[in-house]
């Protein structure tokens, strides 16, 4: 007896065995058992998450003789009929072959004809969206206004090329990815049944790697079994036969990448080449590694929203602490459009390693991001009493415009008194005062952005952060960065203040003295006469 491969062995016969489209399940049963049932579906979604065997399962269901509980009995002669391809009820046709205008007329000159056996005739129609423009003409006017006892359901992969007005003719069901629990469990299911020995670790990679595709796990799982029959299959098994890499080489890889060691890097790439890793896969499983990174680093709850045991998120923490969100996503910019280019490139490996160059060595490049981590980097060799290389110094403020001197404190003209309300004074000088624990406390682009700034009164309940390069001025003045600092000074200090900026003019002097106008009044010792 020929074998069948574990995806159509394994097949739903029923709606219990659907699994992850609860939603879509329930609403067909409901509209069985009610008697509800539309004269056309779209079922649009993804591969692999069950669009075909539930409108299999649904054109049994509407023609079971004994149904139970909307889910077809799979006993009766109708249902064996349909099981079993031979009966003419069930016309599943395949629209990538089939896609012209004269397809399109056999339907409609097919459905005059009602049923042989059974209530009504299904017509399943799978990637639809491959019709051509004159077949979707020709099937308008059938599907608007088909005999009672025809259902179309239309399947379709890219539901943005569906046509308006076939959209409007149908009842959607938008199917979502499966997720790697519930593919998991089934593959447990599975195996068990087929006395398949197997680690749930192995399962559970082969469930990531399917994306939300039942099928395509179920494909994967009978490679690595049939590579490794009659042995337990591993999760180093796993990793062999689809050439992927274990997430403690990416510990290894990000470890190297924050330490600068570019070398480190290229020998672990070449290590994973030899070994003959898909280096398409190691980019994109990289840079879900770095968002986990920065999940953790960024939420409270990492544990509901990453997905990995305990064990791992303690190892991702310990990680991600090893650099700032900044430069966190900074990586993942550069290695995301790195994947998009691996797709059409001849010489990934070169392109991999070019990448890992601009992330070890950011002097190299010339954007804003790498500016920062460069002045970051300086900022805390200072702190810990490196000397710094002038070069490397002077590298890194060459990439923007000089910044403005600022005025000379010693200057001749002594310097203005303004008086401000009493209130606006007090907070005025509690944030003076405190400025620089602030900036060091928030850190990232604010420590390296906000150098030499002063704080102005900007009015009542607002100050001004007047910036003397164009660089700082940039970066600061986004809101999120001052919305940043509002929400530390309002949860530190308890007070709520707002923020501007603005960038200093060229000949203006920051040394003004504030007073409040109280005090202003009282160092006045004459009367104040105010003529008409």
């Amino acid at each position: 007896m020929s074998y069948t491969a574990l995806y159509r062995k394994w097949r739903p016969t029923s709606f219990e065995d659907v699994k992850g489209q609860d939603h879509i399940v329930q609403t067909l049963k409901n509209q069985i058992v009610s008697q509800r049932i539309g004269h056309a579906y779209l079922f649009c979604g993804t591969r692999g998450t069950g669009k075909t065997s539930i409108a299999k399962i649904f054109a049994r269901a509407v023609n079971c003789e004994h149904p139970a509980d909307g889910s077809p009995c799979n006993e009766c002669p109708t249902c064996k009929n349909i099981l079993t391809g031979s009966s003419l009820n069930v016309v599943e046709i395949d629209a990538a072959s089939n896609n012209g205008v004269e397809n399109i007329r056999e339907i409609r000159e097919q459905v005059q004809y009602p049923p042989t056996e059974g209530r009504y005739r299904v017509y399943i129609i799978d990637e639809v969206h491959m019709l051509s423009t004159g077949a979707f003409n020709a099937l308008l006017k059938t599907l608007e206004e088909p005999p009672e006892y025809v259902i179309f359901i239309l399947a379709t992969t890219e539901v943005h090329k569906i046509p308006v007005t076939v959209l409007s003719r149908c009842q959607r069901y938008d199917f979502k990815r499966i997720t790697v629990e519930t593919i998991t469990d089934r593959m447990k299911e599975m195996t068990a049944a087929e006395h398949i020995e197997v680690e749930e670790k192995a399962l559970n990679y082969i469930a990531k790697a399917a994306d939300g595709a039942m099928r395509d796990a179920l494909s994967l799982l009978d490679q690595c079994v049939a590579f490794h029959f009659g042995e337990v299959l591993t999760y180093d098994h796993v990793l062999e036969i689809l050439g992927a890499v274990d997430t403690g080489v990416f510990s290894e890889i990000f470890h190297a990448v924050v330490e600068n060691r570019t070398t480190d890097c290229i020998r672990k790439l070449e290590d994973m080449v030899i070994q003959g890793r898909e280096l398409g896969q190691f980019v994109v499983d990289f840079v879900w590694y770095m968002r986990n990174l920065l999940l953790v680093q960024t939420t409270d709850d990492p544990e509901g929203i990453v997905d990995a045991s305990a064990e791992n998120i303690k190892l991702l923490t310990e990680d991600a602490a090893l650099t700032d969100g900044e430069t966190l996503m900074r990586y993942i910019r550069v290695f995301s459009e790195l994947s998009n280019q691996l797709r059409y490139a001849s010489q990934k490996r070169v392109l991999i390693e070019l990448a890992f160059i601009k992330l070890t060595r950011p002097e190299m490049e010339q954007n804003l991001d790498s500016i920062i981590q460069r002045l970051n980097k300086i900022e805390e060799q200072l702190e810990e009493g490196i000397p710094v290389n002038p070069a490397s110094l002077q590298a890194a403020t060459a990439a923007s415009p000089a910044a403005e001197t600022p005025a000379l404190a010693d200057s001749q003209e002594p310097p203005q008194q303004v008086p401000i309300p009493k209130a606006q004074l007090e907070d005025l000088n509690l944030i003076r005062n405190e400025w620089g624990k602030i900036v060091r406390e928030l850190g990232g682009v604010i420590r390296a952005g906000f150098r030499d700034t002063v704080v102005e009164p900007g009015g009542d309940s607002c100050l001004c952060v007047v910036f003397n390069s164009s660089d700082g001025y940039m970066i600061g003045s986004r809101p999120t960065v001052l919305g940043e600092i509002e929400s530390y000074i309002e949860k530190t200090y308890g007070k709520s203040l707002y923020f501007k900026a603005r960038l200093r003019g060229g000949a203006e002097r920051l040394d003004t003295i504030y007073v409040s106008d109280e005090d202003l009044k009282n160092s006045i010792h004459m009367e104040i006469s105010i003529e008409d």
